[in-house]
């Protein structure tokens, strides 16, 4: 990360900032050509260098995506279901192998089988119907189940006008120091995976010093499995974006950034109505509801980048620089996004400030578990009897999710991946003794994480399914640090050659050590993550991984 170019790229601020002058170049002309990247580096005062670096990170602003007319989702969801295949095949009837990419994930776990073509999504039974799809131009909206146990703090009717502005009109005639007590109190934490108390990070940003300060909602859900931000996004945006306007207010920003994921069109769609309507209620702008408070939004569509789920990436993304993880500190909050003092929270964790200013921090508390208050938004995916969206208080009962929310498999299923690629690998026996909250899962070796559920299938291979989560990691790795870099290359090589060689085995404790050096050496907590839930399949799933590796101990 260049502090240099993020300072000359705040020069011309969100309104005109490098990040979407260079994928609209790429949209218009299918690639960045030579004479638009010189363009743009004597427009912003950087070099040609820095512009391609930035172009051929993304996966929709690449070279080898032009051409492409049909992506296939390579997300995990679909990947254990077993569908990608046919859905591959079905889409090579009418399309030639170089208009064929991927896209990861387009958040259709509930039905799997998922595509995008001409900028919607499909997913389900659509891939049948492919030939009146493009014949038509229809599209297909899915359906999920949307279920709560107990009272509904993100599931509920969406606010009205009338709410929002009393809500607003409430949040305004307190002091934001007062807000931020609020927030202490409730003791929410972040529901983006790390689970870090939400009001140090607001109390921190409010105590920098600085004219500007930034929100940044983190829409770019880039978990497979998980599509409960996309839910909030597309069924309840009012609650998104008051809770950047109420972070915005206790931490003095005037500015808040919604970075969404481009593989979600329909929430893309959704979220600009809910701020038209913003604006034609009075809720954002300058001096709203006659207050001194302003606050204006600017939603910027990420290109494909896993890795700007971490903060500091997606920071450098916005500046348009490549989306390489930061070394902390300084943190976001002191110095983030154009140097500025930066507060940034995933969609979910926002949603919630709604219900914390209506009822009260001490309300918020007394929901859920003492150390994980409030409740979780969990994803089911297409393995479930009733998949869909769960809301549950934390500390619920892992089994009642499954079971009794969920309606238990379609299949036998061996294990369930919660929270993502970088989440615990939960062999089946232990679902009786978990709890949907943050120390249940550590205690026992596990992450809770965004709690989305991915289920991995008795017939499904585990060692095809590690392999599957280093070629992940290998993917989306931003190559800043050697430990993520190459770790997940050589353990992607290993788990492969010993699936597809005859008599090759991995040596167990030089395995144990890559894991170890990916564990203590990554600077994020993709390539410090991924070991995980390798561990666990190795702990737990022992008797089927033996045969391919040599004896030792990992």
């Amino acid at each position: 990360m260049s502090k240099n170019i993020s300072h000359l790229s705040g020069r011309k601020g969100l309104k005109q900032n490098l990040f979407e002058e260079i994928a609209a170049s790429v949209q218009l002309n299918g690639r960045l050509d030579e004479e638009a990247a010189r363009k743009l580096a004597e427009d912003f005062l950087v070099g040609t260098a820095s512009v391609h670096g930035t172009a051929s990170f993304y996966d929709f602003t690449r070279e080898d995506q032009a051409g492409k007319k049909v992506y296939v989702c390579n997300g995990t969801a679909c990947l254990t279901a077993g569908t990608q295949m046919f859905v591959r095949d079905e889409l090579s009837r009418h399309f030639s192998t170089d208009e064929i990419g991927e896209m990861c994930c387009l958040g259709r776990c509930h039905e799997n089988s998922a595509f995008q073509y001409a900028g919607s999504n499909y997913s389900g039974t659509a891939i049948r119907e492919l030939e009146q799809i493009r014949n038509s131009g229809r599209h297909i909206r899915d359906r999920y189940a949307v279920r709560a146990l107990g009272q509904p703090i993100l599931t509920g009717p969406q606010p009205s006008q009338e709410a929002l502005r009393e809500q607003l009109l409430v949040l305004l005639s307190r002091k934001p120091e007062a807000w931020i007590s609020e927030l202490k109190l409730s003791g929410l934490r972040g529901r983006g995976g790390a689970g870090f108390p939400m009001a140090i990070k607001v109390e921190s940003c409010a105590r920098t010093p600085g004219d500007i300060k930034f929100i940044v909602c983190n829409a770019d859900e880039g978990d497979p499995g998980s599509f409960s931000d996309r839910y909030l996004l597309e069924q309840q945006p009012y609650l998104v974006l008051f809770g950047l306007l109420a972070a915005g207010y206790m931490v003095g920003a005037d500015r808040g950034v919604v970075y969404l994921r481009a593989e979600y069109p329909e929430s893309a769609e959704a979220l600009a109505e809910a701020l038209d309507q913003f604006r034609e209620w009075g809720f954002c702008g300058e001096h709203i509801l006659g207050s001194e408070f302003s606050f204006a939004f600017k939603v910027i569509l990420a290109q494909g980048a896993y890795i700007c789920g971490e903060e500091t990436a997606l920071l450098s993304s916005i500046e348009g620089q490549r989306p390489e993880v930061r070394v902390r500190p300084p943190f976001p909050v002191q110095e983030g996004l154009f140097g500025k003092p930066t507060l940034v929270n995933n969609v979910e964790t926002l949603a919630n400030l709604f219900a914390i200013c209506r009822d009260g921090g001490a309300a918020f508390a007394a929901i859920g578990a003492p150390k994980s208050t409030g409740t979780k938004l969990v994803s089911l995916d297409s393995h479930f009897n009733r998949s869909g969206i769960c809301e549950v208080p934390m500390g619920t009962a892992l089994r009642d999710v499954v079971f009794q929310l969920g309606g238990g498999f379609t299949t036998r299923v061996k294990a369930l991946h919660i929270g993502g690629p970088l989440g615990g690998l939960v062999p089946i026996h232990k679902v009786d003794e978990l709890q949907v909250d943050f120390e249940s899962f550590a205690s026992q070796g596990f992450l809770l994480g965004h709690a989305s559920i991915v289920s991995v299938p008795d017939a499904f291979p585990m060692i095809e399914y590690l392999e599957h989560l280093f070629a992940f990691t290998a993917h989306e790795s931003c190559g800043k640090c050697f430990p993520c870099r190459i770790g997940s290359v050589r353990g992607r090589e290993l788990l492969h050659k010993a699936r597809t060689s005859e008599g090759f085995l991995i040596d167990k404790n030089l395995f144990g050590d890559l894991l170890d050096a990916m564990k203590r050496g990554s600077l994020c907590a993709l390539g410090g993550g991924v070991p995980l839930p390798v561990y666990n399949a190795l702990q737990y799933f022992e008797q089927e991984l033996r045969t391919y590796f040599s004896k030792g101990s990992a």
